[in-house]
């Protein structure tokens, strides 16, 4: 196995999901520059557009988080072959 490839500097980093606002904490060397207080102790953050509290296969939701539009950006190239071909 090679020698010294993963890094030795780890850290304590909040991670937030931006769809519902949980936070977590782990460690890791993600390099951030915003920081947000917790429980009295200031952690840097890293944030994600989605995680397990949002995603709808570990939620049991079907609801689907959509950022970017690409749901309605399909829907508006291929809505009308589609009801056509319902027809």
């Amino acid at each position: 196995m090679k020698k010294d490839i993963h890094p030795s500097e780890y850290r304590l980093v909040a991670f937030k999901d931006m769809s519902n606002g949980h936070t977590f904490i782990t460690r890791s060397t993600v390099d951030t520059k915003e920081t947000e207080t917790i429980d009295g102790v200031e952690y840097p953050v890293y944030k994600l557009e989605i995680s397990n509290t949002s995603h709808p296969f570990y939620t049991g939701k079907t609801k689907l988080v959509d950022t970017a539009g690409r749901v309605d950006k399909f829907m508006s190239r291929y809505g009308k072959h589609m009801e056509n071909r319902k027809k």
